[in-house]
């Protein structure tokens, strides 16, 4: 694993330097790649939602990015920032590690999957605070494509409040911030297909979340594929230990094949 950090002039605040985790499969299939938001509700990043889903993806044979983005005390729009320069860089370094520009995914878990969703359809571009730019900058932030595991989409009602908190450090539910970053309400036409799962026993970010996200795609025409599995408790991660849901990971395999990722 190589550790690079993602801006030269961190726009923002700054107590911590956001980094890319560069995970080179041994046995290479794909010229594809994922750039990896661990969850933890905007206040830190859970190891298995990142270095666990990274190896698990060289092990089929693809490369891997797990992005270290800003977590509280930093606020929006400091997260969403690192996760789009996670995707100019791995495109930026494309073509010198062998690997296709138009096919950089993203992936998230929890609120990572809420900051991956955001990726793929928040069109804000937030120039007062991006005020020092250079050539990464230009690159498309967009993914080619997105996979949510039981991904927080609202920042209110039904959706996760602690995120929410944490991310704006603003704890009124119904503020105009919360329902212009809940991802379900921005989705555009450009946003990219998805693979989404979640479970039916999720009790911290409930399972209406993927439900809605999906229900917005539908409305845009944009290929989504969910999976909605009875049994397992947040932040399950691979799941390997849960019968029946653990097959998510070979689900997404699947489809990695049929869009030709794989």
């Amino acid at each position: 694993m190589k550790t690079m950090e993602l801006w030269n002039n961190v726009p923002g605040m700054c107590e911590e330097t956001p980094v890319l985790e560069y995970y080179p499969a041994e046995n290479r299939k794909t010229d594809a790649t994922v750039v990896i938001l661990p969850g933890g509700g905007y206040s830190t990043r859970a190891q298995h939602e990142g270095k666990g889903y990274a190896e698990f993806l060289n092990s089929l044979g693809m490369d891997a990015f797990v992005c270290q983005y800003r977590v509280a005390p930093h606020r929006h729009p400091l997260p969403l920032l690192d996760a789009r320069r996670a995707v100019q860089m791995v495109r930026h370094l494309s073509k010198e590690l062998g690997l296709a520009a138009d096919k950089v995914g993203i992936m998230g878990s929890s609120a990572g999957g809420h900051l991956a969703a955001l990726t793929c359809t928040c069109q804000e571009t937030y120039p007062d605070v991006l005020q020092k730019t250079d050539d990464i900058d230009k690159i498309d932030a967009l993914p080619n494509f997105q996979i949510l595991c039981y991904p927080v989409i609202a920042l209110n009602d039904f959706g996760h409040i602690g995120s929410g908190d944490m991310l704006l450090g603003n704890k009124d539910v119904y503020s105009p911030a919360r329902y212009a970053l809940s991802a379900h309400n921005i989705v555009h036409d450009k946003t990219p297909k998805a693979f989404i799962w979640h479970t039916i026993e999720d009790q911290t970010v409930p399972v209406q979340n993927s439900l809605s996200y999906v229900s917005a795609l539908h409305a845009k025409n944009i290929e989504a594929e969910l999976h909605i599995f009875p049994k397992g408790a947040h932040g399950a991660g691979l799941a390997a230990h849960i019968p029946h849901t653990g097959q998510w990971s070979k689900l997404l395999e699947n489809w990695f094949r049929f869009y030709g990722l794989l």
